[in-house]
């Protein structure tokens, strides 16, 4: 049975608000939806919520659920890694659709920086995390696929997850199950682990879903279910 990545991954949405403006976004959807900002193209920093990291239950963390990392100031990214630095026990994950806006080095060992690659015309994102970035882990999202990305250099990516378009524009535009495939080899080749979302379950079918994880990511899920199991006792 697939696995939803939601469930070993969680949303801590530090900054709310993105100026990229994909017409496709669930995030500034959402924002309007239930009125969370006024204006979801400009970002916001709720600093109050960087004390969600000080829980010593381990956690894999995605920080831009509802932002870019790109439209983060500086002084906010800064005081974000001082709190990661303070909680080796978490994973967190950051991404961007315009790495060459940002530039600067981090050694921090669980912090994981990656882009999103919707097509061929993306691929340019990945050279450009490499270069703009200097860190420790480097992952892409290749979602959702509105064509084929053909090869790609993944040279220094630690993983790549996977999806397709979801929402009223799903039953125009999905990834296809060969794109799916060729990544997954692409990525295999390197011992990349690939990770298929679950909304590939319709269009790849259970028996190809591919879901694997980095270790780190899988340490952290260990240390969850040695938790629970003390804490049950």
């Amino acid at each position: 049975m697939s696995r939803c990545i939601k469930d070993l991954i969680q949303n801590m949405n530090l900054v709310i608000g993105c100026s990229v403006g994909c017409a496709y976004c669930y995030a500034r959807n959402n924002a309007r939806r239930f009125h969370i900002t006024d204006d979801f193209s400009v970002p916001e920093f709720f600093e109050g919520k960087l004390r969600m990291m000080d829980k010593p239950r381990p956690q894999n963390f995605l920080l831009t659920g509802m932002s870019d990392l790109s439209g983060w100031q500086p002084a906010w990214r800064e005081k974000v890694f001082e709190k990661i630095r303070m909680n080796p026990q978490h994973q967190f994950l950051f991404l961007t659709k315009r790495p060459d806006l940002l530039s600067f080095s981090t050694d921090l060992d669980n912090a994981w920086f990656g882009v999103t690659v919707t097509g061929k015309g993306d691929l340019w994102r990945i050279d450009a995390l490499r270069a703009q970035v200097q860190a420790k882990h480097y992952h892409v999202t290749f979602e959702p696929l509105f064509d084929d990305p053909g090869r790609v250099n993944l040279s220094g990516m630690d993983w790549i997850v996977v999806g397709t378009m979801t929402g009223p524009q799903s039953r125009k535009v999905h990834t296809d199950p060969a794109w799916a495939r060729s990544l997954t080899e692409q990525a295999h080749q390197g011992g990349i682990p690939v990770f298929y979302k679950e909304d590939l379950v319709p269009i790849m079918g259970e028996e190809q879903m591919i879901q694997e994880l980095p270790k780190a990511f899988n340490d952290v899920l260990e240390e969850q279910n040695a938790w629970n199991s003390r804490k049950s006792k």
